[in-house]
């Protein structure tokens, strides 16, 4: 089945959204690069619309949701209209807001007993010592609730340094989590990449010299990694339990088993292709291909 795709991205030549019109050209597809900003919506209750530089975005029968964080809420939105108006989202836009909320993923995965850091809350705190001891005394990691790539989170090796940053954050009005430090981890963490109920690919990734943080945009380095059944079997519940299709779920290798640091819902590509070999992109347009259906016989319920 031909179908016309698109694909919500700020930037038709970022490495991810290159190779996914690239693999959808080479299956035969319509592949169209939608500006997730300049997309504006007619919501009405007759038929809800998406237009696109003055024309009607007519006729898709899927969409694949690239969308960065800093324009979640709006992302979202178009998301949600597409969904109303019968276009299959590899995205949903339930799960992205789910995945996107930090606190929210930490407690959803909590609620099923996915193993993740012992981690505590806080927006103001009047002893910022007794928030550390109890997520198991320094060190410990501070990180900010709107962060991402890294940016936003600190190391704190001692109370006075600890107490020193949530005093910081308290100053910025701003939600922030306390977590443990795993240090076994050693630096390193792993990324499972999700697509449907199958770990796909993963690959471990170690922080640079000097830093704790091992995100490549840090300078961290790749390569693949072979996952254990049960770092396989987290890495889809936590997935699931966030609604995604496709995801990115950052592992810590723990004494006390894998730890969920993160589920990310716009994995990057470049990465976890290059260090597993393996045509990611492609199977994500498979796994389009299986689970879209024709927009005019779509029969699926949209949800609020």
């Amino acid at each position: 089945m031909i179908m016309k795709i698109g694909i919500l991205s700020r930037n038709r030549r970022l490495y991810s959204t290159s190779r996914l019109v690239e693999a959808a050209t080479e299956r035969g597809h319509e592949v169209h690069v939608l500006d997730t900003l300049k997309c504006y919506m007619d919501i009405n209750s007759a038929k809800p619309m998406i237009y696109y530089k003055g024309e009607p975005l007519e006729g898709f029968d899927a969409v694949i949701p690239r969308i960065g964080a800093s324009i979640t809420e709006y992302g979202t939105a178009v998301i949600r209209q597409f969904e109303m108006m019968g276009v299959y989202c590899l995205t949903e836009s339930i799960p992205l807001g789910r995945s996107r909320d930090k606190l929210r993923a930490l407690q959803l995965m909590s609620r099923k007993g996915v193993g993740m850091p012992v981690t505590g809350f806080a927006h103001d705190v009047e002893n910022g010592r007794q928030l550390i001891k109890m997520v198991g005394g320094t060190p410990v990691v501070l990180k900010l609730l709107e962060g991402t790539q890294g940016r936003g989170v600190v190391l704190a090796e001692t109370y006075k340094a600890a107490e020193s940053v949530i005093d910081a954050f308290i100053e910025l009005g701003a939600d922030f989590l306390v977590q443990e430090f795993i240090k076994e981890a050693g630096g390193s963490d792993v990324r499972a990449f999700v697509i449907g109920r199958r770990v796909v690919a993963a690959m471990e990734r170690s922080a640079a010299e000097g830093e704790f943080r091992s995100n490549l945009h840090r300078g961290g380095s790749a390569s693949a990694t072979k996952l254990t059944p049960e770092e396989r079997r987290t890495a889809v519940k936590a997935a699931q339990t966030m609604g995604l299709s496709v995801a990115g779920v950052d592992i810590l290798r723990s004494s006390r088993g894998p730890l969920i640091m993160e589920v990310n819902s716009s994995p990057g590509l470049r990465g976890i292709e290059e260090a597993s070999g393996k045509d990611i992109a492609g199977r994500i347009i498979a796994y389009v291909e299986e689970n879209a259906r024709p927009t005019k016989s779509d029969s699926r319920r949209t949800r609020g």
